[in-house]
């Protein structure tokens, strides 16, 4: 997979797709009030579509996990929602705005995959780099900035490492960095790719505490996820999707065994998909 810098600066087959003219629908209401209001959302990479008219809306002051099999779409999802990748047609709005004009409310972690790790920086720059809004393109972090993305990573447990450069941390202490970075935004829309791949079961706690925290200070917090086991007790809004969306809502609602088997079809055993759907998950159920 190719790398990027630009983090450190800023299974049925759909229809053929066509390019189309933007959506002019006008939102709902609930659209109106959320904090990412996805509506007809197609992506196409060549001629495969990866995802094929996606519409939602994530209830403001929600965690959201976004669910679904390898391919699905997921990761998709936010990048075309974020305007890191293209879409073949859809609108975006968040808090009822065009994304550009408040981005600075919306703070993304990416898939830790996705970056450089060779990249010269230590852990403080890049919580610092959060704080970019604040401090501009042209200055230097002063001390109050500085400040900050030292409690920031005092927050993650990572402030022992705030001179470490960042390639020489383990997986889980670079995610807990690149958390803290989305702190120090203190946005009010948290998107994060695969927050807890690849880490350790302590990182995972306290990812799941910060994540916990801020969305008790009303903060939306919306998570590709993939161990289904966890869904439950970490999130209370679900989006399942597979290519199209397949359903979404409240998890005592939509995740249920009828949705998770449309969603993954065969990739479930039955006595699996009733586990997880009536409170019993088993041991592991990462997908």
């Amino acid at each position: 997979m190719q790398k990027s810098n630009w983090i450190f600066l800023r299974p049925n087959a759909p229809p053929p797709i066509e390019v189309v003219a933007a959506d002019t629908r006008t939102p709902t209401s609930g659209q109106a009030d959320s904090p990412l209001a996805i509506s007809g959302l197609t992506v196409s990479y060549g001629e495969k579509p990866v995802l094929f008219s996606v519409d939602f809306a994530a209830p403001a002051g929600t965690m959201v996990a976004i669910i679904g099999p390898n391919g699905a779409g997921k990761s998709t999802l936010i990048k075309a929602a974020l305007g890191i990748v293209p879409r073949v047609s859809g609108e975006v709005t968040s808090f009822g705005r065009p994304y550009a004009e408040v981005r600075h409310r919306i703070a993304y972690v990416p898939q830790r995959a996705s970056v450089d790790w060779d990249f010269p920086a230590t852990a403080l720059d890049v919580v610092i780099m959060g704080l970019y809004r604040d401090i501009g393109f042209v200055r230097f972090a002063g001390r109050r900035h500085r400040q900050k993305a030292i409690e920031c990573l005092e927050r993650v447990g990572m402030v022992g490492f705030a001179q470490r450069q960042i390639g020489q941390l383990s997986g889980g202490q670079q995610q807990r960095v690149f958390l803290a970075r989305a702190l120090a935004q203190d946005a009010e829309l948290y998107v994060m790719d695969e927050p807890f791949a690849g880490v350790d079961a302590a990182t995972e706690r306290a990812i799941v505490s910060v994540l916990k925290e801020l969305n008790a200070r009303g903060r939306t917090i919306i998570c590709v996820h993939h161990d289904l086991a966890t869904v439950r007790s970490y999130f209370d809004h679900v989006l399942l999707l597979n290519v199209r969306k397949i359903a979404d809502g409240p998890v005592t609602t939509a995740f249920t065994a009828e949705n998770l088997q449309a969603t993954y079809g065969g990739r479930l055993a039955t006595t699996q998909v009733e586990s997880l759907a009536y409170h019993h998950p088993p041991a592991s159920a990462a997908l």
